[in-house]
């Protein structure tokens, strides 16, 4: 009773309470979809100095270039979420120093006469390489009649208007710092002498290995002053996470051999009785080719034998490397030596040019048969490559002079005055046999026949699996998985080189895919020493059937900045074995001369002539830049400590210093200078906007 009398008592109490809730749901509705209360939009995948991408948009313009597409989705992703960054920084800065596009020179970019190289290079005639301008005018009218009509197409051609925008700022950049690029006398005059002066020295040279490894021993200390010597060398920007794995790998059993041989064994009934060959070999995963091949054509099917089978004859199972195979005979002819043709071509690249193309080749059809035009005026006025103005002639030609689907058309399926339609990579073709020559008379043998990979079964894939499995549950920290794969001689432990960042897809040696991907989600989720709770399948990308199982744990993580010892021990032991190994030969031959060194290790003084100070690799001495920094230096005849280089230790006595003299054509020099840097700028300039930028990327979270 006295808890309800104080809420009597205390009642705006309540009031406030229950406006507050209210409001809380209504904030969340307005929300939805926008704020997290932990703060940023739960929809935005990333954004470049605060200008934000949002998941649909992303989404929309993944569907519209790659929709129906095969290929790694994840690749795509990253290949999008780049020129979307690029895209950004471009604008901004291109925004920040007063440059644009205007609609005017846009539209002349896309159809005038100063076409971007996105659009040359998308519409280029395949066969030739150069500008298909009729096509790109066919689509500039469809654009403006509003008969493009195609989402995709449309959504397509929208992204492009980007990207041609894009990489318009993108050049006019480039001509500004271009422009602004300035190499004064001093410089040149360094450049001058770097190149020009130089030394002459002798040497010697105790090599790494000269020590071996099991005589070094190395301490944490040993391992953080080598990383602080090289800092730059190994400074990330971005966290890293190392996983160590091992691979339950999927091998097919003799058992396996045995079944798939069984499989094939079973379609040798129907593959005889059967009327319909094409649809049988099609609807059994099989090949059936059109071309008749003859005898020195057949490889790898027992040419002497299958050659001289009668038609409809069939040879196998046989083993045909890692598969079986049935082949039957099919038919037989005598194959013309050579076959004269000619053809309009239309070519296509997308599914509206296909159905323009298509219906523009059965209305020339139409013409030709009915006698109201000839072939050879209708391929002038509308054939596309070189031999338009010669009637489509393609003149005679061999067996396979041509790519297969022209070449089997007009050898195989087609006779002398018959018009067919062809497919093939250059477009669509129009084509008529126009003559055959017979000379030799050689027959021709046609095949069909189904290959069957031997892979692993179901059941060899499940008990692997089953082994896999119990592996993970009997070892749950990284050390318990370790020693279980040290004492399995069948079992490697795999270190990822480098590890992998949030964003990552690809993971090493296993690659990517969708099990990549959710192991780099599992790392960034993961304490050190955890193993997965999961295992991750790996299919073959032929036979899409699981071919490893990996159990994997997370080794170290690496936060932004310099790297601790522990996450990079694997990748710089050598290096730090080799400069341990150079303190102890530098203490040994300290005080050594040349010739001494060179009689105590079994190696010979040699000599290096006229080295300059930009020289970069040096033959016999290789790529060893304190050495040649060190000999220029030094006087003529005075010898050097002991330096520790790449590859060994090294010590020199200078012989001679040639100094380079005055610069005699200072303004080419620096034409030359500036040239080469202006060369280059396209391809730094973006990269250090990208550097310069404020980019938050937050596709890990929803990728």
């Amino acid at each position: 009773m006295s808890l309800i009398s104080k809420i009597r008592n205390n009642s705006w109490i309540l009031v406030v309470m229950i406006a507050l809730g209210l409001g809380g749901f209504i904030l969340m509705d307005m929300t939805a979809g926008q704020q997290s209360i932990f703060g940023g939009s739960q929809t935005t995948l990333g954004s470049v100095n605060g200008n934000k991408l949002d998941l649909n948009q992303f989404n929309r313009e993944e569907e519209i270039l790659y929709g129906g597409t095969q290929g790694d989705p994840y690749a795509n992703r990253n290949a999008l979420w780049n020129s979307w960054v690029d895209f950004q920084v471009i604008n901004q800065e291109a925004e920040e120093v007063g440059l644009g596009v205007s609609k005017t020179e846009l539209l002349d970019l896309q159809f005038g006469t100063n076409l971007s190289p996105i659009i040359t290079s998308r519409f280029a005639n395949p066969q030739t390489g150069a500008l298909d301008r009729n096509r790109l005018n066919e689509f500039q009218n469809a654009i403006q009649t509003g008969q493009l009509t195609d989402p995709q197409i449309r959504g397509y051609w929208k992204y492009q208007e980007k990207e041609i925008i894009a990489r318009r700022l993108q050049d006019k950049l480039n001509g500004m710092v271009s422009k602004a690029l300035y190499t004064p006398n001093w410089m040149a005059e360094m450049v001058h002498q770097e190149q020009n002066e130089s030394v002459s020295f002798t040497y010697v040279k105790v090599p790494f290995d000269e020590i071996d490894n099991t005589e070094v021993s190395l301490s944490d200390s040993d391992y953080k002053d080598y990383l602080n010597k090289n800092q730059k060398l190994y400074e990330v920007d971005e966290e890293t996470r190392t996983i160590e794995y091992v691979t339950f790998d999927v091998l097919p059993t003799a058992s396996d051999s045995a079944h798939w041989r069984g499989q094939l064994e079973k379609l040798i009934p129907e593959m005889d009785s059967t009327t319909a060959d094409s649809a049988f070999f099609v609807q059994n995963d099989g090949v059936y080719n059109p071309a008749y091949l003859k005898r020195d054509q057949l490889t790898g099917v027992a040419p002497d034998v299958v050659f001289d089978m009668a038609p409809g004859s069939i040879y196998g199972p046989i083993l045909d490397g890692a598969s079986y195979k049935v082949i039957k005979v099919l038919d037989k002819m005598v194959v013309a030596d050579s076959v004269r043709s000619r053809h309009i071509l239309r070519p296509v690249t997308t599914q509206l040019e296909f159905i323009q193309a298509n219906a523009l080749l059965d209305s020339l059809i139409q013409v030709i048969e009915s006698g109201q035009n000839s072939f050879d005026s209708l391929a002038a006025q509308f054939g596309t490559d070189g031999t338009a103005t010669q009637g489509g002639d393609l003149g005679y030609a061999g067996p396979g002079t041509m790519v297969k689907e022209f070449n089997d058309a007009i050898f195989f399926q087609q006779e002398e005055g018959e018009l067919k339609k062809v497919i093939t990579q250059f477009g669509l073709h129009l084509v008529e046999v126009t003559g055959k020559k017979y000379i030799n008379n050689e027959e021709g043998i046609q095949l069909g026949y189904i290959t069957q990979s031997i892979t692993p079964t179901d059941d060899t894939q499940q008990e692997v699996r089953k082994k896999a499995l119990t592996f993970l549950s009997n070892n749950r920290s990284l050390e318990a998985m370790r020693e279980a794969a040290a004492a399995d001689d069948d079992l490697d432990i795999v270190t990822i080189p480098g590890g992998v960042k949030a964003n990552d897809f690809s993971v090493g040696q296993l690659g990517g895919g969708q099990s990549s991907r959710e192991l780099v989600r599992w790392a960034f989720d993961a304490n050190v020493g955890e193993v997965s709770p999961d295992l991750y399948d790996y299919q073959d990308a032929v036979g899409y059937f699981d071919n490893k199982y990996i159990v994997a744990a997370l080794q170290s993580i690496q936060k932004p900045g310099i790297p601790s010892v522990e996450s990079v021990r694997n990748d710089i032991e050598l290096q730090v074995i080799n400069q341990k190994k150079g303190e102890i030969l530098a203490a040994a031959i300290k005080d050594m001369d040349l010739s001494g060194i060179a009689s105590k290790y079994n190696t010979k003084v040699d000599t290096v002539n006229t080295v300059s100070f930009s020289s970069s690799f040096i033959p016999n001495l290789g790529n060893e830049p304190k050495v040649v920094a060190k000999a220029f230096t030094m006087q003529e005849g005075q010898s050097s400590d002991v330096i520790v280089g790449n590859t060994g230790v090294y010590k020199l006595r200078l012989s001679g210093k040639t100094a380079a003299g005055p610069a005699t054509n200072l303004p080419q020099l620096r034409r030359t200078l500036a040239s080469g840097k202006r060369a280059a700028i396209s391809g730094t300039l973006l990269q250090s906007l990208r550097e310069s930028a404020k980019i938050v990327d937050n596709r890990s979270r929803f990728f």
